[in-house]
């Protein structure tokens, strides 16, 4: 099977977990000034801070916190979230950055579940906290992957498995979690793809120590 024929075959697999819909996000993001604050990631701010600038997508960018950095390092990068009220905040916070770094972001509504990404078309994919049912999560991972020209990256971020009976936090349900060994299996069996980093790391939080996943992985 090509590897376009199993993101197809990914996409089409159902599934009865349940997520959170646009709605339900737009609620949640209209109903706080910043749900998630407005510095990025401490694992994306790790694991991007030293790559070569070029062209990113992040993917399910919620407010934005992510893009907004990325562009201030000079990336050129498209902000994508099913959810129009995240989008529409982080519309306004670059608005607020000045122009120089305003002009390197561009928002678009969309569902990152189903949504195409053009190959090889950008040095870096973003995937950060986006929790799906397996056969979704496994499509995006194949389409992130199959989107990053050779040299550029996919970092991964999520809450992992272990979270749940050993840290704090998160989404209950265990389908939606992430495990390293399994995202290192699934891009091991991209071509052309090597996984640098695939391991769980402790986040301190107020409520304590939550477990995430971290991915790294580059096209060659």
């Amino acid at each position: 099977m090509s590897l376009v024929a199993a993101v197809q075959a990914l996409d089409d697999h159902g599934s009865n977990v349940d997520i959170m819909d646009s709605e339900a996000w737009d609620a949640r993001y209209a109903d706080a000034d910043l749900v998630w604050g407005n510095e990025p990631n401490q694992f994306v701010r790790a694991q991007c801070e030293t790559l070569a600038v070029g062209v990113a997508v992040d993917l399910a960018c919620g407010e934005g916190r992510n893009a907004l950095w990325l562009a201030r390092l000079g990336w050129q990068v498209t902000g994508v979230d099913y959810s129009a009220v995240a989008i529409e905040r982080a519309g306004i916070l670059a608005a607020q950055v000045g122009a120089r770094v305003a002009s390197r972001l561009t928002w678009r509504v969309d569902d990152v579940a189903t949504m195409q990404l053009r190959a090889e078309s950008v040095d870096l994919a973003l995937v950060s906290y986006v929790h799906l049912p397996a056969g979704q999560r496994s499509s995006l991972m194949l389409r992130a992957a199959l989107a990053v020209r050779p040299g550029g990256h996919v970092i991964v971020v999520g809450h992992d498995r272990r979270n749940l009976r050993e840290g704090v936090s998160g989404p209950q349900d265990e389908r939606l979690l992430y495990d390293p060994l399994e995202l290192r299996s699934l891009f091991a069996g991209i071509p052309a793809t090597r996984v640098d980093v695939a391991e769980t790391v402790e986040r301190h939080t107020a409520d304590g120590v939550a477990l995430d996943t971290l991915v790294r992985v580059r096209r060659i």
